[in-house]
């Protein structure tokens, strides 16, 4: 069976059939730039032209960078306020007329590396960690995902951590990718003392530079890469869709 996936980030979104029984993109995948504010009606816009050019009619499920509850968006940290309080899943069904399932995008990355990547068969406590703009966080216990965690914005030195911790923020402070990585380590080890997680999965755009700064970590959980990398999102966000249609 295949699904539509499709990853709503701020520079871009992406989409592509997934087939389920494997996780794997069907076809290459088509990115459009996100529209400048990522208001909502130029973004439904843009997700609807996505699925216009596979000719796609089908269940589509949407990774989102916010706390999405019930089909409506709850926060909005990284995305424009007037997000807060929309019915998504109304407004993406309607530009698209299809039925569509939204996720929080972390929430998505990490459904993705559980079932088809770096976690796929593991127990316990899994602290998937997606860090690039932000960092979005998913928690997995026993392969069940506990949805909405918001361990980006946990406070550490009477600051979000994301803003000291995010890939955005090695970039903005032009960070070496050492003293970056005693930030990331700090960072898990205030996650260490709140859940105590058996395995950590980093995950996000800086991931692709994951031997620069993963030997550089102190943290006692055992500490991976990602494995789908930038198609984590549009896997996830096609299994929660799945998922939801039983």
């Amino acid at each position: 069976m295949e699904v539509f996936g499709i990853d709503i980030g701020g520079t871009g979104i992406k989409g592509a059939p997934v087939d389920m029984e494997t996780g794997t993109l069907r076809a290459e995948r088509l990115r459009i730039p996100t529209p400048p504010g990522a208001k909502p009606r130029p973004i439904a816009e843009v997700v609807a032209e996505i699925l216009k050019q596979f000719d796609w009619h089908g269940p589509v499920g949407v990774g989102f960078p916010a706390v999405v509850r019930d089909g409506m968006v709850r926060s909005a940290a990284n995305i424009h306020k007037k997000w807060v309080g929309t019915q998504i899943e109304t407004l993406l069904s309607e530009a698209t007329g299809c039925p569509v399932c939204v996720i929080n995008d972390a929430d998505a990355a990490g459904l993705a590396e559980m079932a088809f990547g770096a976690g796929k068969g593991r127990q316990g406590v899994v602290l998937v960690a997606t860090i690039g703009t932000g960092i979005g966080t998913a928690l997995f216990t026993n392969g069940c995902l506990l949805p909405h965690t918001e361990f980006g914005h946990v406070e550490i030195k009477g600051v979000d951590a994301e803003k000291r911790a995010s890939d955005m923020a090695r970039k903005l402070e032009k960070l070496s990718w050492k003293k970056w990585a005693q930030r990331l380590d700090e960072y898990l080890h205030t996650m260490e003392q709140l859940i105590w997680p058996d395995l950590i999965i980093l995950g996000g755009g800086v991931i692709k530079n994951h031997e620069k700064f993963l030997p550089l970590l102190t943290v006692e959980a055992e500490v991976v890469a990602a494995v789908l990398l930038n198609d984590a999102g549009i896997v996830g966000a096609a299994l929660a869709a799945h998922q939801r249609a039983g």
